[in-house]
């Protein structure tokens, strides 16, 4: 098979895999998804000669050097907004939700909120992405060891997260009194 087919196997089968990987990231704003989407298949096309017999983890790792570069652009763009001080955009960022807002499972992203960009992004790939540790260690480019052990560190600091925050509402509201 040529690489050129090999690229269009894998645009066929994993297009919208890698679109829900960055729409995860970017909490659902669409034309950015569809322009990162557009990045890493332009880039995909540019290096297809290196495509990889199984190519999804190698796409996501490429996805998310694109979601870090747009991150990093957004980041700018609010600052300049912010300067601006006059934009709709800069004002939208001081709305705060009801408290009732609070969405079922919450407490889990707020949980993973906590930890590390890297620590989040290993998790995610595994759960989100159903990645196995040699996919992940494709997708974080390190060797299958560093990714097992970069997951189980993960895995801890989110159990510590998720039992610190259970132990913080157990003391508000007075739970574990003997009345």
């Amino acid at each position: 098979m040529s690489t050129d087919e090999a690229f269009a196997d894998a645009y066929r089968a994993h297009y919208w895999a890698v679109s829900r990987f960055v729409a995860r990231r970017l909490d659902g704003q669409a034309h950015e998804v569809e322009e990162v989407v557009a990045e890493v298949f332009s880039i995909a096309w540019r290096r297809r000669t290196e495509l990889p017999d199984a190519p999804l983890p190698w796409l996501y790792g490429v996805a998310r050097n694109c979601l870090a570069n747009t991150v990093r652009g957004m980041g700018r763009y609010r600052r300049l907004l912010h300067r601006l001080g006059n934009h709709e955009a800069a004002h939208r960022r001081q709305t705060v939700d009801s408290p009732d807002a609070e969405r079922a499972g919450s407490w889990v992203h707020e949980a993973l909120a906590r930890l590390s960009v890297a620590d989040q992004e290993a998790l995610r790939l595994t759960a989100w992405e159903e990645l196995t540790l040699e996919e992940l260690a494709v997708a974080l480019d390190c060797s299958s060891g560093a990714a097992a052990m970069r997951l189980h560190r993960a895995r801890r600091r989110l159990r510590t997260e998720i039992d610190r925050m259970q132990m913080t509402v157990s003391v508000r509201t007075g739970g574990d009194r003997d009345d």
